[in-house]
């Protein structure tokens, strides 16, 4: 078999691509790379699609084996990248030998890596996409010692691929720009202030289904009951009862019943939210 075998999983070792979007009408959450930035240089990198499958590591990285020779270039967070316990480029394409051993360190910024192989790995699809969707179980479960990842056969443009690309720093800041809505009327005009005034920090609690917030001053509703479930979309600001806000990133539900009371549009914000580590300062801005 040509590809990669998983010595070494890490803390949360997933595949994902551009995720499912779509079918949110069948519950379906979008789910793929929460830094699709990071996910985008490393397959140009190669020379891949941008559907081309990779892999995203959490804050320790992931050792693979390669079972064939295969090219790799690993993005996101920065860390030491080693072949066979020697130093390796971050951030450009790597040559693998058959039974060389990668090994994708612990992240010294930010929260998650990105790593591709030229040809994408070839896990089966579902639904027309092979990402990992923690919240519904969708895709390929997470990885573990032993899981072999099958690699596909590089396509014509890939000798192409680009030779360094300059990425962005995680950042020591999360600024995130947000529409106000559709949700904003349950709020008082205090608090739709202080949303867009105060400063807020990254929770421990945080993953791939949402970026949850602490110490920041809690959002106070002017209606009181329950808001029947509604749609949800990436980006979305829900406010659960402790009125402290909560970014939904890529596995979000579809559905949630707890009012939204802005949106973060799609874009380099919500790639720096997958970076952001516990701690980090979050500040809501107008779009």
């Amino acid at each position: 078999m040509s590809g990669l075998l998983v010595l070494r999983p890490g803390a949360l070792t997933t595949v994902q691509d551009l995720g499912r979007p779509g079918y949110a009408h069948l519950g379906v959450p979008r789910s793929g790379a929460l830094d699709s930035g990071a996910r985008d240089l490393a397959n140009r990198l190669l020379g891949n699609p941008p559907d081309a499958a990779v892999l995203e590591t959490t804050l320790d990285g992931v050792t693979l084996r390669a079972l064939t020779p295969v090219t790799v270039a690993v993005t996101g967070a920065p860390c030491a990248v080693r072949v066979c316990g020697r130093p390796a480029a971050w951030g450009a394409p790597v040559r693998l030998r058959a039974g060389a051993e990668l090994d994708v360190g612990r992240a010294e910024s930010g929260v998650r890596g990105y790593v591709a192989v030229r040809g994408g790995f070839r896990v089966p699809p579902v639904l027309g996409s092979r990402s990992t969707d923690l919240l519904s179980g969708l895709g390929p479960a997470a990885l573990t010692c032993g899981t072999p990842l099958p690699v596909g056969t590089p396509g014509p443009d890939s000798i192409r691929g680009a030779d360094t690309l300059r990425v962005p720093g995680p950042p020591a800041e999360l600024v995130l720009p947000v529409r106000l809505g559709p949700r904003a009327d349950w709020f008082t005009a205090a608090s739709l202030r202080t949303l867009l005034t105060s400063a807020y920090r990254v929770s421990a609690a945080s993953n791939r289904i949402g970026l949850r917030t602490e110490a920041g001053p809690p959002l106070t509703r002017r209606r009181a009951g329950e808001l029947p479930s509604e749609g949800m979309v990436l980006g979305a600001v829900q406010v659960p009862p402790d009125g402290l806000p909560v970014l939904f990133l890529a596995d979000h539900p579809v559905t949630g019943g707890y009012p939204v009371v802005a949106v973060v549009p799609e874009g380099p914000p919500l790639d720096a939210a997958a970076q952001a580590r516990p701690g980090t300062r979050v500040r809501f801005v107008g779009a």
